[in-house]
């Protein structure tokens, strides 16, 4: 919980880790670990978990705090651990919140809730609650409309940013990329804003965002952390080859529904014991195979350390 008191440094590329699963569908506690460990020998600049790659939806309470003691122990305050804590019930949101807090994460990452289609002054009331509980605990909004239904608006997002101090940033899950500019120019730019839209991570960085949780940081983790770090050393051509390169493993990720295809490519890899998703995904298909073995072929070699 080193960086829970200067939430400004929580920067760079937040690794959006998958949750590993036995073949029968258990949690695979030895898998996250290596997984964590891999992350950070990569060069990650921070770590999440239980954001949508995670497949939290899927997982009961006490699973999803169990993997989130796990990752916190892997980590070790070595980065920023930033889990994701949300649920489309309030006191399952405050549940999992609470223990990320005393498990010693520095930021949590909180979804908009789901299938309800709140209004825009719910959704203030459903993040002023999780902020007044948590006082000391910065928050991040987790905006992804095409899983929530729901997208939090810049105006919402600056009354939150505006009112408390431990709201402090948003990961924008969102292809509108006007979007990312009204947030910014709505709260300022000591407002953290994340990318969580693959090919527009390098853009944001134009904006002043703070980094990127991206999921292909799962399959190519130095790629990802170094394309961030050169653009802070201002090397702006290294950096937008590197977004060029990562190409065919973003379109990977979503050959079929995510994380799947990332598992699978884990897995073959021997990252992890098994590609196992829960329902109601299911692994790839024999025609899905065959497009994320070629698109690997593609891009695969940033798969390994650069």
């Amino acid at each position: 919980m080193k960086f829970r008191t200067d939430p400004a440094t929580i920067r760079g590329s937040i690794a959006p880790v998958v949750t590993p699963f036995t073949d029968e569908g258990a949690l695979d506690h030895d898998s996250l670990r290596a997984l964590i460990r891999w992350q950070l020998e990569s060069g990650s600049h921070g770590i999440s978990l239980g954001g949508s790659t995670g497949e939290p939806s899927a997982q009961s309470t006490a699973e999803r705090i169990a993997a989130m003691r796990t990752a916190a122990d892997e980590i070790g305050d070595r980065v920023p651990f930033l889990p994701g804590t949300g649920s489309h019930k309030l006191d399952e949101t405050l549940e999992i919140t609470a223990a990320a807090r005393d498990l010693g994460a520095d930021a949590a990452l909180v979804i908009t809730p789901y299938y309800a289609r709140p209004t825009q002054e719910a959704l203030y009331q459903w993040y002023a609650t999780v902020a007044r509980e948590f006082p000391d605990l910065p928050l991040v909004a987790y905006n992804v409309p095409s899983r929530t239904a729901v997208d939090i608006a810049p105006e919402t997002v600056r009354r939150l940013f505006t009112d408390f101090d431990n709201f402090v940033g948003v990961k924008e899950t969102t292809k509108d990329f006007e979007h990312f500019s009204r947030v910014l120019h709505a709260c300022g730019r000591d407002l953290l804003v994340w990318s969580g839209i693959e090919l527009l991570c390098l853009p944001l960085l134009a904006l002043g965002g703070a980094g990127f949780v991206s999921a292909v940081a799962n399959l190519a983790p130095a790629a990802v952390a170094r394309m961030y770090e050169l653009w802070e050393a201002g090397d702006f051509d290294a950096a937008r080859d590197l977004h060029y390169r990562l190409h065919p493993l973003v379109d990977l990720l979503f050959v079929e529904t995510n994380p799947a295809p990332a598992k699978w490519v884990l897995a073959q890899q021997g990252r992890i014991a098994s590609a196992h998703v829960r329902p109601p995904l299911t692994g790839p298909s024999e025609d899905g195979l065959t497009r994320i073995r070629a698109l690997l072929a593609e891009g695969g070699d940033l798969t390994q350390q650069l």
